[in-house]
């Protein structure tokens, strides 16, 4: 009798550039890829990263400046390169210096070993991103990432995603999927994947872009967060004390604390997140309306991270969220916390990308693209006929 193939060789292998804790690869490996090399610059997030794959075969983790990471170091044969690089220098609050400024700058380091990979380099790349790269600079960002793909045989599609199609929290991501050999364009303006904010680049003559057929997402949760709450007495010491409650509530709007009090007054528990946000140079609390997280960030500073706060049966009570609870809003509630301070694992759930968000893209477009059965569209409609009968 032969020797068994070890079943996670007949995946296609994948690069995670900027893998931080290790968000993307789980949502790759549940999506059927396997994940051969890894890089970040952060120790911290490291010890994260191989506490939880410890148990999940061989990797190489390379730590360090992607700048230094010499191409030498990378397989020769994998499929797919994924990059969540820096998006500070494309939001609001680094700066808006896009990619020239010093964090979101090291796409290019990803773009140049892709270059020196030559006729190794995968066939599939994906570039992950905060939304504000579509508009950063006019959007001149945006087009100069697809040219420099363009310039490596790539043609582009890009996607918005939210992952609050799939967990209880806003958190909005634009994907660009480049493909060597990409799918046959299927037009379509008005996709919830491609809205009209995005519809400039695909009218673009001098970007080559594709739109692949791909099926709908599943509807926006409207509720959830409550049922991803951590067990906690009500006594915890976790819990705010009463005056620093207090000054919470104190800093509330007077439409929000009647918000507030309204929903402390009813019967039953509610949970909202609120953040801590700077108003005429006054630091207020805001809290959410309804019952989906914020937007994670990183925890770096007492104004990025959320608290929760419990309400209903005549009381409130506040205090910050819990690691597990960021682990759970972002799809990957058993994550390994052995190797993680709280600070440590806030930061680098904050800092991520959620897990079902790129398994869906990964089941429904990467696998596909790369395995070359990618659905076309009638193919598409045509299922989507059977499961409405």
């Amino acid at each position: 009798m032969g020797e068994i193939t070890p079943l996670h060789s007949a995946r296609p292998k994948a690069l995670e550039f900027f893998a931080g804790i290790g968000l993307a690869r789980m949502g790759l490996e549940a999506g059927g890829f396997r994940v051969a090399w890894a890089n970040d610059y952060e120790a911290d997030k490291k010890l994260m990263y191989e506490a939880q794959f410890s148990n999940q075969g061989d990797h190489a983790f390379a730590l360090g400046d992607i700048g230094l990471v010499d191409v030498d170091s990378l397989p020769r044969d994998a499929s797919l390169a994924w990059a969540s690089s820096p998006c500070t220098d494309l939001s609001l609050a680094g700066g808006r210096a896009g990619f020239a400024g010093p964090q979101s700058g090291t796409f290019w380091h990803f773009i140049r070993l892709l270059e020196e990979l030559g006729d190794d380099r995968p066939g599939v790349a994906v570039l992950e991103n905060v939304t504000g790269l579509a508009s950063s600079h006019g959007g001149d960002d945006l087009a100069a990432a697809i040219r420099a793909f363009n310039a490596l045989g790539y043609s582009v599609d890009v996607l918005a995603i939210d992952a609050r199609r799939f967990v209880p929290q806003s958190r909005p991501r634009l994907f660009l999927v480049a493909a060597v050999n990409p799918p046959a364009d299927v037009p379509d303006p008005n996709s919830e994947l491609r809205p009209d904010w995005l519809q400039w680049v695909f009218g673009d003559e001098s970007l080559r872009t594709h739109r692949a057929p791909l099926p709908a997402l599943p509807l926006p949760l409207t509720e959830g967060l409550g049922d991803l709450v951590e067990d906690m007495r009500l006594d915890d010491e976790r819990w705010w004390d009463t005056d620093r409650t207090r000054a919470f509530a104190d800093s509330l709007s007077p439409f929000q604390r009647e918000r507030v009090v309204s929903m402390r007054r009813s019967r039953g528990v509610k949970y909202r997140t609120a953040y801590r946000r700077t108003r005429n140079g006054v630091a207020v609390w805001e809290v959410r309306p309804d019952d989906i997280s914020g937007c994670l960030r990183t925890a770096r500073g007492g104004s990025s991270k959320q608290a929760l706060v419990r309400l209903g049966n005549g009381r409130m009570q506040v205090r910050w969220m819990t690691p597990r609870e960021y682990a759970r809003l972002m799809g990957a509630g058993e994550y390994d916390f052995s190797s993680a301070r709280t600070n440590q694992a806030l930061f680098g759930f904050g800092d991520a990308v959620a897990v079902p968000a790129v398994s869906w893209l990964t089941e429904n477009y990467l696998l596909p693209l790369v395995n070359g059965t990618l659905a076309d569209e009638d193919q598409l409609r045509l299922e989507f006929h059977v499961e409405a009968l």
